[in-house]
């Protein structure tokens, strides 16, 4: 009986991980298909980490959250317990997350972007106070993706700005580096 309930805390946790990362699983490709052709040819700040840095960093940080949320649903009385505002919390933003990078890269729109990390920032602030309500650790455990959130807010914000629409094309890039 011991044993069941182990597996069954194991596969739950694994699942509460899993989670969030399939919104990165499914948009690697998105990403990948625009890295070389439009995102490549934009105007980047000086702080801009190299490329390979997103990956790991985001790999983490969903795993963080999603072990955040599995925290959070078994203290707090899963889907119709105390967890229920958390949890709804945690879907939006999650939604959120997920929407940027099909805003961003694929339909090349730097300032839809930023509106949409904008209003991730605010949501996932609020599952983070939502989650410490019912586990300090779950709370705590958005720290760092608050952290990632705030520095990939002024990174999209700074794109922007480097990168401003042209008349009449939707939100395209700025003359390139390379064309400068």
């Amino acid at each position: 009986m011991a044993e069941e309930n182990t597996t069954k805390t194991a596969l739950r946790i694994a699942g509460a991980v899993l989670l969030p990362n399939l919104g990165g699983m499914i948009n690697g490709p998105l990403t990948r298909n625009h890295l070389k052709t439009w995102y490549a040819n934009l105007n980047f700040p000086s702080f801009r980490p190299p490329n390979w840095v997103f990956a790991p960093v985001w790999t983490s940080l969903y795993a963080g959250m999603g072990y955040a949320s599995y925290l959070v649903w078994r203290d707090g009385g899963g889907f119709s317990g105390d967890a229920q505002l958390p949890l709804i919390a945690y879907g939006a933003q999650l939604a959120l997350n997920w929407a940027w990078t099909p805003i961003f890269f694929g339909k090349h729109s730097i300032k839809g972007g930023l509106i949409d990390i904008v209003a991730l920032t605010a949501t996932a602030g609020a599952c983070g106070l939502l989650f410490y309500r019912i586990n300090q650790t779950a709370g705590l455990l958005f720290l760092p993706y608050m952290a990632w959130l705030g520095f990939a807010t002024t990174l999209n914000y700074a794109m922007w700005k480097l990168n401003p629409e042209q008349p009449n094309q939707g939100e395209q890039a700025a003359p390139s580096r390379k064309q400068q």
